[in-house]
Formats: structure tokens, C-alpha cells, sequence
């Protein structure tokens, strides 16, 4: 998975409804592109370089985790899906749509396909303007100079108008900010780190992932079961206990969204799995005792992932002790999940298959399974 990569464009259209225009470019970015942060005020410019209809502009910050070249063709896709047709001519026309890629993080960049930062941004106040709204601070990696001081100093002398509608930001209408606590769960290779770990960054949430690399026992059990089960499942039991408890005291409940990895009924649900009977009673019992006080998630994920598709995540991850791991090992910590979640108040569990789906490489994938939240 790819870091959030920040980046800035900007947008314009002189035909047809020229806002309505800029707000499906706004939603069809946050689809295909990635997290919208800020977009500024909505600007009236005159044409720029030939005798046109008057543009609206604006300037977004997105975090993206596409690379720079998969960005410029994402845009383009956008254009056209909107009705933009580009000409063989390099002159400037009415339309539609234009997005232009301006800053990816601080790249200097030249090639056939893209130039970075974009060449002409210092020259023209309907890209400045809106910028100065959003970044103002923002540093041009070649001219050196912030974008505040390089609108004082453009030699652009059009003058524009700010309108007083805004245009929407997808992100905000997302169900998460419904919830305080989040739990995404699922079987061994599922994906639920990587899933926790993607919202975390672009909702801004505290993250809380299991600690499981540390633990002496797991390599030792899935080399041999029945003599390491019992002390693996007690450090973990232990472990996670102790990491629940320095982790959620840290965040205020009422203010503060977060997003974890695990929870701690998982203890439970391994445990059902690995150990004997009499051994899973008395576990049973110091996880009651245990875990009675801390706080329970307000929003319980299940992913679910066939077991195909869970063999070859672990296989691709490549962690050598996991290689061995049974398809009938996973089929009954599967159930045990399903098991558990049939026990439980149904509000605020929700189970959704993602065998289909590749969340990290389409970002569209990714939305779907954010959309089930609510």
C-alpha cells in the first residue's frame, strides 16, 4: 500500500453549468483519485489567452496514492468523462472541463507526459488566488517562493470574482463521522490492518493496530499446535489487554475517532479454536474479568474473505511462519467469527465480503466498502 501523497490542481469550466461542471469533477476525483482535503472558494475569471466565455475556477488539495503519471491519466479520464474533447491544437478554447495537476508533493519533474511543478502556475491569478485561499504557505520547489508572495508579484492584472457558492466535499458526507470507535476484524490475511490503517489517513483518525510481531509464540505455535497454543493465547490475551488500555486512555471518546484493528472478543475466538476444553474455560473466564471495564467499539467490522483468497494473501505477505497455516485452520477461526457475531447485537456489527473486491488497488472498491458503514 502506498502513502498518501499530497498534491494540488486546479479546475476550470466556461461551458454549459459551469459550477455544476466543477462539482462532478470535485465528486468523480474523490472516487478515482483520493481523500479531498481542502477545495477552495469558487472564482469568475476572464478567458485566459484568447476571447471566451467568463471560467469559474477553483483549487483542490487531495491525498492520493497514485503516482504522479497515473494522476495526469486520471484526470484526463475525468475530462472526457464530462464531455471534454481534446484537439490536436495547442491553443487555448472554451470547456467543459480542465484539470490541471499543479503541485505533486514537492517533485521536480519534466517529461513528455507531465512537467512539475506545472510550468505556467506563477503567471496566472485565476490558479494563484484560489491557491492563496487553501495553501498560501505552500513553497514552490523551483521558484522558491510561497504562493502568496508569488500572487503579490504575478504580473497577471485580471481581476476576478468570488462567488458565493461552495462547492461540496464528498468526504464530509461519508457515514464514519457518525462513530467514535471502530473495529475492522477478520480471519488471517483479510486485510483488515491495511483497511484500518487506509481510513486512519484519510479521515484523520487515531490508529490502534494489534502488536503481534513482538509475540515469542506465534512462530512456535504454527510450527507445533497443540504444545504452544496455551501460552500464545495468554500473551495474547495479556497483550492486547494492555495495549486497549494504554491506546483508548490516551483519546477522548467524545472527541476523538478511532479506528483499530482487532478486538478484544478475538482472543476468545482463537482461543475457541486452539485450545482444549478445559483450558478455553479457564481462559474464558480471565478474559471476562479482564476486559469487563474497557470500552466496546460503537461500529464492529467483519471482513470476510473466501479461503482462496485468504491462502494467497498470506502467501504474498510472506512471513514465513504463517506458510503453514491449514485452509481447514482458517475455515474454523471463519466460524468461530461468524459464531460469535450471531451472538451478538446486530445494530452495530456488519459483515461485508470483499472476496471481489481489491481495496487497495482501486480506489472505487475501497468507497463500496466504506458506503456499507452506515
Amino acid at each position: 500500500m502506498n502513502s498518501l501523497q499530497n498534491i494540488y490542481l486546479s479546475l476550470g469550466s466556461n461551458q454549459g453549468n459551469s459550477f455544476d461542471n466543477l462539482q462532478k469533477a470535485v465528486d468523480l476525483l474523490f472516487n478515482k483519485l483520493g481523500v479531498i482535503k481542502q477545495i477552495s472558494p469558487v472564482y469568475k475569471s476572464k478567458s485566459w489567452g484568447y476571447e471566451g466565455q467568463d471560467y469559474l475556477n477553483c483549487t483542490l488539495s487531495i491525498g492520493t496514492r497514485l503516482q504522479a503519471e497515473d494522476v495526469i491519466i486520471t484526470c484526463l479520464e475525468i475530462e472526457k468523462q464530462l464531455g471534454r474533447k481534446r484537439g490536436n491544437t495547442s491553443e487555448y478554447a472554451d470547456r467543459v472541463i480542465d484539470i490541471d495537476l499543479l503541485f505533486y508533493e514537492d517533485q521536480i519533474l519534466e517529461s513528455q507526459a507531465l512537467i512539475l511543478p506545472h510550468p505556467r502556475l506563477h503567471l496566472r491569478n485565476f490558479v494563484l488566488l484560489p491557491l492563496c485561499d487553501i495553501a498560501k504557505d505552500l513553497r514552490h520547489p523551483v521558484l522558491n517562493q510561497s504562493m502568496e508572495e508569488l500572487l503579490k508579484a504575478s504580473p497577471d492584472e485580471a481581476s476576478l470574482e468570488r462567488q458565493s457558492r461552495w462547492l461540496r466535499n464528498p468526504q464530509q458526507e461519508f457515514p464514519l463521522s457518525n462513530f467514535n470507535y471502530i473495529t475492522i476484524e477478520g480471519n488471517i490475511g483479510a486485510g483488515k490492518t491495511t483497511l484500518s490503517t487506509m481510513i486512519a489517513e484519510d479521515f484523520n483518525a487515531k490508529l490502534i493496530l494489534e502488536r503481534f510481531k513482538d509475540n515469542p509464540f506465534l512462530p512456535k505455535f504454527y510450527e507445533d499446535q497443540a504444545r504452544y497454543a496455551f501460552p500464545l493465547e495468554m500473551s495474547f490475551l495479556a497483550d492486547r489487554y494492555q495495549q486497549l488500555l494504554d491506546d483508548i486512555g490516551q483519546y477522548d471518546l467524545f472527541k476523538d475517532f478511532m479506528i483499530a484493528d482487532y478486538d478484544s472478543y478475538k482472543s476468545l475466538i482463537f482461543a475457541r479454536v486452539t485450545l482444549a476444553e478445559e483450558e478455553y474455560a479457564l481462559y474464558k473466564k480471565l478474559h471476562q474479568i479482564m476486559y469487563k471495564e474497557l470500552v466496546k467499539p460503537d461500529l464492529y467490522i467483519y471482513l470476510y474473505q473466501n479461503t482462496e483468497r485468504l491462502l494467497a494473501n498470506i502467501k504474498k505477505r510472506g512471513r514465513d511462519y504463517e506458510q503453514n497455516i491449514s485452509e481447514d485452520y482458517l475455515l474454523k477461526i471463519n466460524q468461530g467469527y461468524l459464531n460469535w457475531i450471531k451472538n451478538k447485537a446486530q445494530d452495530n456489527v456488519k459483515i461485508i465480503d470483499i472476496s471481489e473486491l481489491d481495496f487497495v488497488k482501486n480506489r472505487e472498491d475501497y468507497l463500496s466498502i466504506l458506503r456499507q458503514f452506515s
